[in-house]
C-alpha cells in the first residue's frame, strides 16, 4: 500500500488530457469510460460496464488509495486520481460512471456534464433539495445533450415491461394504494452495512477533505469514512438505498408523480452501534394521482422480504425481484385469470442501456433524469420528516419541502 503522498508523485506526470474527442459515437464505436468512486458498489457497475462490448476503462478516481490500486485490478489501463477534476480533464473520457456516496453526487454529476462527458448516476440521484435542482440545471445546461442515466436498475428488469402489460385499465380498475415492504436480516453480531476500519485508512491514504465535500466539517474520523451510510450528513439511510429503487419502478410504469404529503415514523430498535438513521421504519406518500404509497422496512427479520402489491379495485399486481403477477379481483372480476410475467431479465440490461444510448440508439433510458429526480425529492421527504418529526409537504409551485 503506498501513502498518498508517493501516490502523488507516482502519478503527478499523467495527470494531463488527452487529444479531444467527440461525444457522438458510432453504433459499433468503443466506448471509454472513467469511473468516481470505485468502491463496492463503483466496483459492481464498472465490471458490469466493462462486461459490454467495446467498452473501455481509461480512469478512475476516489479520496482512498487502496480504492484506485482496486480499480486497477480491475481495468489495468486506467489511469488513477486522488482529484476527479483532473480525470475529467482527459478528453478521450466519453463517459462517467459516479458511486461516491450520496451527498457528493452532486458536485460530481455537475462536474461530469460540464466537462462534456455522459453520465451514469448511482441512486439515490440527489441528496437533497437544492442538489436535485442544481444537477436539473446541469442537465438543460447540457443541451440535454449528454446521456443520463439514474442507477435504478429495476427499471430495466423484465419485470417492468410486464408490469406496463398489467396496468391496463380493464384488469386493474381504480388504482389507490401501492403496499411495499423491504426487510432483511444478518447475523447476530454483524450489523447491517458494517465494514470494518482498515489499518490504512488515515489522513495519510484518504483525503477527508475532499470526502467531506459540501458536509459538514468534522475532525478525521475513519469510521465515518467507511461507515458513511450510517449517518446523515452523507446518507439517507435505507430509503435512499432502497426505498429508491421500489419507488423507481412504479414511478417509471405508473409515471406518478412527487408526492404531496409524506409521513416517516420509525427508530433505531435494533442496531445500538453508534448509527444514526433508523434500522426499523414506516413511510406514508400521499400521491396528487389520488394513490397512497405505503413502504415498510427493517432490519431484524426477513420474513416479508423485499415486495409490492399494487392495489386496483380489478386486480392486484405483485412484485418482487423473483417476478411479477396479476390477480384478479373477483368481486368485479368474475372471469379474470391470473397472470405471471414472462419477460425474461438481462442482469446487464441496464447498462447496456446506457452505453446503447451513448451510441445513439433509438431505445428509450430505463431509467432517464427525470424519473431519478422525482424518486429523490419523494426520498428526501421521508428523511425530513423523520427527522423533524412531521409530516411533509411539496409545495409544487415553489419547489420546496414544507
Amino acid at each position: 500500500m503506498q501513502s498518498r503522498r508517493n501516490f502523488i508523485n507516482s502519478v503527478a506526470g499523467g495527470l494531463a488530457g488527452t487529444l479531444a474527442a467527440s461525444n457522438v459515437l458510432g453504433a459499433n464505436e468503443r466506448v471509454r469510460i472513467g469511473i468516481i468512486g470505485p468502491g463496492a458498489r463503483g466496483s459492481e457497475i464498472l465490471r458490469q460496464a466493462l462486461a459490454l462490448e467495446n467498452v473501455d476503462c481509461i480512469g478512475a478516481a476516489d479520496v482512498y488509495t487502496k480504492r484506485l490500486e482496486q480499480a486497477k485490478q480491475i481495468a489495468p489501463n486506467a489511469k488513477t486520481y486522488l482529484d476527479y477534476h483532473r480525470m475529467l480533464e482527459d478528453k478521450d473520457i466519453d463517459a462517467v460512471l459516479i458511486a461516491t456516496p450520496q451527498h457528493l453526487h452532486c458536485e460530481c454529476f455537475t462536474a461530469a456534464l460540464d466537462a462534456g462527458k455522459h453520465v451514469y448516476q448511482e441512486k439515490t440521484m440527489a441528496f437533497n433539495v437544492e442538489h436535485a435542482k442544481k444537477m436539473r440545471a446541469a442537465y438543460h445546461h447540457s443541451g440535454e445533450k449528454r446521456v443520463v442515466q439514474i442507477g435504478h436498475q429495476w427499471t430495466s428488469t423484465g419485470q417492468a415491461p410486464d408490469a406496463l402489460t398489467f396496468l391496463k385499465p380493464e384488469l386493474m380498475g381504480k388504482v389507490t394504494a401501492i403496499q411495499a415492504r423491504m426487510y432483511r436480516n444478518t447475523p447476530h453480531g454483524k450489523p447491517q452495512w458494517a465494514r470494518p476500519v482498515e489499518p490504512d485508512m488515515n489522513q495519510e491514504n484518504i483525503i477527508w477533505k475532499s470526502f467531506l465535500g459540501s458536509a459538514p466539517h468534522r475532525p478525521f474520523d475513519a469510521n465515518r469514512y467507511i461507515n458513511w451510510r450510517y449517518f446523515w450528513d452523507y446518507s439517507g439511510g435505507n430509503v435512499y438505498e432502497n426505498m429508491c429503487h421500489q419507488l423507481s419502478f412504479w414511478y417509471k410504469t405508473m409515471n406518478l408523480s412527487i408526492p404531496t404529503k409524506v409521513t416517516m415514523t420509525g427508530g433505531l430498535y435494533l442496531w445500538k452501534d453508534g448509527r444514526e438513521v433508523p434500522d426499523t421504519m414506516n413511510v406514508s406518500m400521499e400521491h396528487s394521482e389520488e394513490l397512497l404509497f405505503s413502504w415498510d422496512s427493517g432490519f431484524g427479520n426477513d420474513q416479508l422480504r423485499v415486495t409490492e402489491d399494487v392495489l386496483g379495485d380489478n386486480g392486484t399486481i405483485s412484485h418482487s425481484p423473483q417476478g411479477i403477477r396479476y390477480t384478479p379481483q373477483k368481486v368485479n372480476r368474475k372471469d379474470g385469470n391470473e397472470m405471471v410475467g414472462t419477460t425474461k431479465t438481462d442482469p446487464k440490461a441496464h447498462m447496456q442501456n446506457f452505453i446503447d444510448n451513448i451510441r445513439g440508439a433509438s431505445t428509450q433510458l430505463a431509467c432517464p433524469f427525470d424519473v431519478g429526480f422525482r424518486v429523490a425529492i419523494a426520498c428526501r421527504m421521508a428523511v425530513d420528516s423523520y427527522r423533524k418529526g412531521r409530516t411533509m409537504h411539496w409545495d409544487a409551485a415553489k419547489e420546496e419541502i414544507v
